[in-house]
This record gives structure tokens, sequence and C-alpha cells, in this order.
């Protein structure tokens, strides 16, 4: 059950999974348990996993990246989340999301500047969208900035940032200038040395306790405007619309890879322990639940692979990755969940991988938009009154 092998997978791909794997194994695994009770992993990983190739996978070779495409970065990211008890490594943002801006939005020279050190891992990337006051909605972002002199002035606050305590570099989501879509720009800033700048505490959260995840402060920090991405005003919020389906897809294939990995530990418990003289897989409801469990499973990894062929394609289209990040979110709670109660009063207990799990799924259907913001999104798709 726990084999894939999707059609947009060849023997280049299946040899450089089976690395991936063995990397996770050797150097992720190991140090979970600590990662987690220091709130993240270890600043060198980052190297390590530039090393190996984990990092800009998808950047062209000229900028650092690999020279790969999305099939890449798609088995990058399912390996760390079938890999047992990882959960906090960032690369999904560092890569997946931050680079892919970079790199298809940023000029030559801010490509040239920032994507060698994050393919390498001396640059450690995150993206900062979420203020306290707005959630989904980033037409209302409020932190500022605005162009004095040779610099822009940048006041204001981000929250729920993933790699927020190690990022060197910060994509930033700003208003430069009117209210609503068409005043966002992305400014990039770079943290090292950066006045008026200042990392709030790590915050504590119910799963994911080796993610750093962090609050932001902006108070008259000075950037150049040779860090605008793309070096135009006005152009992120098409910037941030054009990315989400990568995004969404990304959380998709994560939510998939624990799925499998939940129903993994399940299966292997409920055959070896035994109550009323037989093992917990042999009584009929523990038989039916995990049938269904594997169908539900099943029916992600086709969907998910069919939407990563789709994009390597280029034609997957927003509400189809927001069907994605919605059903396989809600699907990978609804599987843990059941997992855990065929486990019984062992699955409550942290020592056990599906409790991890279990609290690491809930924010799955947060991030990344939340499920009803992608619900509100396939009904405008399907709108049959739309012209």
């Amino acid at each position: 059950m726990s084999d894939y092998d999707p059609s947009w997978m060849d023997d280049e791909l299946r040899m450089f999974r089976d690395a991936i794997a063995r990397f996770y194994a050797a150097e992720m695994v190991p140090h979970e348990e600590r990662w987690q009770k220091q709130g993240h992993v270890d600043r060198d990983f980052w190297n390590k996993a530039g090393s190996m190739g984990l990092l800009c996978a998808s950047v062209p070779e000229q900028w650092g990246g690999m020279g790969g495409d999305f099939r890449h970065e798609a088995v990058i990211i399912t390996e760390q989340f079938r890999a047992s008890g990882v959960s906090g490594f960032g690369n999904y943002v560092h890569s997946q999301i931050c680079a892919g801006y970079i790199a298809g939005y940023g000029t030559e020279e801010q490509k040239r500047r920032w994507l060698p050190g994050m393919a390498s891992g001396e640059l450690v990337c995150a993206i900062a969208m979420t203020e306290p006051g707005t959630g989904s909605d980033l037409q209302a972002v409020t932190t500022s900035a605005r162009l004095d002199g040779n610099a822009y002035v940048v006041n204001g606050s981000k929250t729920f940032i993933t790699n927020g305590q190690q990022a060197d570099l910060v994509i930033l989501v700003v208003r430069t200038g009117e209210a609503g879509a068409r005043g966002i720009s992305l400014l990039v800033v770079e943290t090292e040395g950066a006045e008026g700048f200042r990392r709030g505490r790590n915050l504590d959260k119910i799963g994911l306790k080796s993610q750093d995840t962090s609050e932001l402060f902006f108070d008259d920090v000075h950037v150049p405007p040779a860090n605008l991405l793309g070096g135009e005003e006005g152009q992120g919020f098409y910037q941030l619309m054009k990315a989400m389906p990568q995004e969404r897809l990304t959380l998709a294939l994560g939510g998939v890879a624990v799925m499998e990995r939940a129903l993994a530990v399940t299966l292997d418990y409920t055959t070896q322990r035994r109550a009323f003289g037989q093992s917990v897989f042999d009584f009929q409801n523990s038989r039916f639940k995990l049938a269904e469990a594997a169908t539900v499973a099943r029916i992600a990894r086709v969907f998910v692979d069919d939407c990563v062929a789709r994009h390597v394609r280029g034609t997957l289209d927003s509400a189809t990755a927001s069907m994605a990040k919605w059903w396989v979110s809600q699907m990978q709670c609804d599987l843990i969940d059941e997992c855990l109660q065929l486990h019984g009063g062992y699955g409550y207990m942290n020592e056990y991988p599906i409790a991890q799990m279990y609290a690491d799924a809930r924010v799955q259907k947060i991030y990344g938009g939340t499920n009803e913001v992608m619900k509100e999104l396939i009904a405008r798709a399907i709108d049959p009154r739309k012209t």
C-alpha cells in the first residue's frame, strides 16, 4: 500500500526518490524528537539538504537549482511526509513556494542574487502574508512600504510565518498603493542587519512542533527598491494568485503522503495488537474501517497525481487545485481520526506516531487558504451564471 508509481514517474525520478528516502531516514528522522523540543530544525540541516539537492529542485541550473520540474518537488514533498515522524522541515515553503515566486517573477538580477543561496541552504526563505488582523483576505493587508528617497520604509507586522525564526529572506506582502488588490506588492526583506526588523516569539502550536512559526515585526525597516519583486509596484496580488495553485497542490501532496503513512502504521498496529483472543485487525469493524481508509487514500493519491501531471503540463486550474487542497486535507483529518480510534488508548499517547499525525493534520484545513475559502473559489468557478 505504501508504494506509489504515478504515470509521471520515470527511472530517473525513481532513483531520486530512493536517494531522498535514504537521506531523510539517516539525516532527519533520528533528530525529530530533539527538533520538536527545540522548536525548529538545526540550521546546518538546511546546508545538508542543499548538498543533497532537496532545495530549489525545479529552479534552473543557471540560478543554482537542480534544473528539474515540479515532479522532482512532488517526490521531495512526498518522501518527507512519508518519513517517520518528520513534520518540521519547512522546505515546502522555501522551495516550492518562495523559490517559485523569485524564479517566476523576479528580475534577472534578483534571481542571480538570491536563488543560488537558497539552493545551497545558505539562505532560508519565508513568505509573510498573514497579519494579526487579516487571514485569507490578502487584499486587506495593512503592512505598508512607502517609497522615501532611495528606500522603501516598511511598517507593520505578520504572524504564523513558517521559517520565520531562521529566515534570511522574507518575501513580504505589503501595501505600496491604493486600497484593494492593485495596491499590493511583494518586497523581499534581507533580514541580516536590517534595522527595525524584529522576530517575535516562536509560536506554541498544537502540532508541527519542530517547525518554527513566528511573529515578525517591521518598524521603519529600510528596503532598497531593487528588492521589489519583479521591479514593478502593484503586481503582488496577481503574483500571489498566479502561484496559489502550486501552493495548494503542495499541501495536498503532503496530505496524501501522511494519509498513506497513517494507514501503514495502523495496519501494523492492528495486526499485532490482540484483544479478546484475536488481532484487532480481525474484528469486522476494524477491517471495514481500514478498507474504507485504504480506498480514500487511493482515491486521494490518484487525484493528486493527476493534478501533478496537469501542473507539469501547465493545465492545472485554480479551482481544481482548490478542490485538491480542501478535499485531501479534510480526508486526511478524517482518516487519521479513524486510525487513531483503532489504536484505542495508545493512539492518544504522544509516543505513538498516530498521535503526532493527528495533531499535525489539523492545520492543513487552515493554512494555504482555509477550506471554506477553497469552497468559495470552487463555487465561483462552477457558477453557471458566469459570463
